[in-house]
C-alpha cells in the first residue's frame, strides 16, 4: 500500500512540476516568419531578441490558463492530503486521505487535458489552416507528460486505497 502511495508521490510531484513549467514557459508553439523563428506561449509571445504580453484577451488562452492553474492547484492539494495519507495513514468514518488525494489527481489529470484540448484544437483549427511552417514546442509536450503523470498518481493512491480497503472488507463480514 505504502510502495503504491509514494509512487503516486513521486508521480504526482513530477507531474506538479511539470504542470508549473509547462504554464509559465514561452515554448507551446514555435513558428517561422520572414526567415526567423518566433515562440508563443500562454502568457507571451517572442520574436528573436524580445518578448510581448498579450494585449488583448484571446478566449482560448485565457481558458487554457485557467484550466492550466485549477490543475496545478488541485495537484498540489491532492500531494498535500497525500502526504499526510502517507505519514500518518488515518482513516476517518467518511474521509479518507489515499482516496481524496487520488481524486484530486484525477481531476488535475482532467483539467489538463481539457486545456491541452482546448489548446490544441484551436492551434491546429486555426494554424493549421493559414500556416505552414509551425509547430508545437517543448512547453506544450511536458504539459501532455504532465497529463500522463497525473493520470498515474490517481492510478497509484486509487489502488492503494482499495489496498487498504480490501481487508477491512474481507474482516467486517
Amino acid at each position: 500500500m505504502y510502495s503504491f502511495m509514494g509512487g503516486g508521490l513521486f508521480c504526482a510531484g513530477v507531474g506538479n512540476i511539470l504542470l508549473i513549467v509547462s504554464t509559465a514557459t514561452d515554448y507551446w508553439m514555435q513558428y517561422r516568419q520572414s526567415s526567423n523563428y518566433m515562440h508563443q506561449g500562454l502568457w507571451r509571445y517572442c520574436t528573436p531578441g524580445k518578448c510581448f504580453p498579450y494585449s488583448d484577451s484571446v478566449a482560448h488562452l485565457d481558458a487554457t490558463r485557467a484550466l492550466m492553474i485549477l490543475s496545478l492547484m488541485a495537484c498540489f492539494i491532492g500531494i498535500i492530503i497525500g502526504i499526510m495519507a502517507f505519514i500518518h495513514y488515518s482513516s476517518f468514518d467518511k474521509f479518507d486521505k489515499t482516496f481524496a488525494a487520488g481524486i484530486l489527481f484525477f481531476v488535475s489529470c482532467i483539467l489538463v487535458f481539457l486545456a491541452m484540448a482546448v489548446y490544441t484544437g484551436v492551434t491546429v483549427n486555426y494554424y493549421g489552416k493559414r500556416y505552414g511552417n509551425w509547430r508545437f514546442s517543448w512547453s506544450y509536450i511536458i504539459g501532455w507528460v504532465a497529463v500522463v503523470l497525473n493520470f498515474f498518481s490517481g492510478i497509484f493512491f486509487m489502488c492503494a486505497y482499495r489496498m487498504h480497503e480490501c481487508p477491512r472488507s474481507v474482516n467486517s463480514n
